[in-house]
């Protein structure tokens, strides 16, 4: 099958999980051809399987905000003309969905059907989509889809919820391949980030309010008053110089280290003790399972689809939004004994593994059997 995926080449969570869904398409012989304005940041290498195709948007003085879909609209058009492309999976609803359906009118002119697979990730729902100036766009474009999907069941529910959907939206939810995290490293240079006698205590997001990124520095602070630990502090945003105050405050400045966006965070994860996710929203919790699969237990907020993937009790667990005090009783739970550790990141792994690759790239595959049908 010839698919074109669609998607924001950045860190983000979305992105992310296009690229390694393409990744694993194109390794079970699937031609994948990824049209974006950058090339993917996990999209390493190219192949005979894999390709890509940059959108450029020339930059009028006329505009005073460069026109992106109509570029990307025209490339897809270009781009399912020149090789012969069956089935567009984009993600995001806004804009390529709505860019999506634009190609797909404009190749039907030309008797050319492509059918398309929108993704809904979130904050395309949640945040930008729900807004008013958007949400006219959005519902058009959920419904124009061939066939919808949502990486969690929350985020289907918040989606039927605040648009007026007349397409049938099917859960497919967000991946992991488990092998990559084996942590098979022999040395993981652990010595460089803590002392023998400390655990690690790990944080990545793009440090945004959403995340709730000074409760990840209060909760950290009342685990190492009780344990001796080290903070890593993973990826960059706004609340990262509100963040770097607050650990000044409660000084403990000296047991935090921002690492920055990082292209090791599985080698972060290999010498981590703990994951703390305490984010206001999350459809999914991609970082979560990130660290689970590294046999990091999770201590996370019970908001959005994360108690869909991290299981109370089990591979970590789950609190009410805000609800440092719990959290932390929680972390130090974990933290204090060296069994009770072990018997977590056994655990979180094991929890993992029902999200793993292999699993879920066959649900899409069946997705887009049910698209080319229509």
């Amino acid at each position: 099958m010839k698919i074109g995926i669609v998607c924001y080449p950045t860190f983000g969570g979305s992105g992310v999980v296009a690229t390694e869904l393409g990744l694993a398409l194109a390794a079970r012989g699937h031609e994948i051809h990824f049209i974006t304005y950058k090339q993917p940041v996990r999209l390493e290498l190219l192949s005979r399987h894999i390709h890509f195709h940059e959108v450029s948007v020339p930059n009028y003085p006329l505009f005073h905000y460069q026109p992106y879909e109509l570029a990307l609209s025209s490339k897809l058009v270009d781009m399912v003309k020149l090789h012969k492309i069956e089935l567009l999976h984009v993600h995001y609803a806004i804009p390529h969905a709505y860019a999506g359906y634009m190609a797909k009118q404009m190749l039907a002119e030309e008797g050319i059907h492509i059918p398309m697979v929108t993704t809904l990730h979130g904050t395309d729902i949640t945040l930008v989509g729900s807004h008013p100036h958007y949400k006219p766009a959005v519902t058009f474009s959920i419904n124009k889809s061939d066939v919808v999907t949502s990486v969690s069941e929350s985020l289907r529910e918040d989606t039927l919820r605040l648009f007026n959907v007349d397409n049938g939206i099917a859960v497919v939810p967000n991946f992991i391949d488990v092998s990559k995290h084996e942590n098979t490293f022999t040395d993981c240079q652990r010595d460089l980030m803590a002392e023998p006698h400390e655990r690690i205590v790990t944080h990545v997001s793009n440090l945004r309010k959403v995340k709730r990124v000074t409760d990840v520095i209060e909760i950290f602070d009342r685990i190492q008053q009780k344990i001796p630990a080290k903070l890593l502090m993973v990826g960059e945003g706004p609340e990262k110089d509100t963040c770097e105050a607050l650990c000044v405050e409660k000084g403990i400045d000296g047991k935090v280290v921002f690492l920055g966006n990082s292209s090791e965070v599985d080698k972060i994860l290999c010498f981590s003790d703990l994951f703390l996710l305490p984010s206001e929203k999350e459809s999914f919790g991609l970082a979560a399972l990130e660290a689970m699969a590294s046999s990091v237990p999770v201590i996370s907020s019970n908001t959005g689809g994360l108690p869909e993937v991290n299981i109370h009790g089990q591979s970590g667990y789950l609190s009410d939004v805000g609800n440092v005090a719990e959290m932390a009783e929680n972390a130090i739970s974990i933290l204090e004994s060296d069994e009770e550790l072990r018997k977590f990141k056994e655990q979180a792994r094991e929890a993992a593994e029902k999200f793993d690759t292999e699993k879920i790239v066959p649900l899409y595959e069946a997705v887009y059997k049910k698209a080319l049908q229509k």
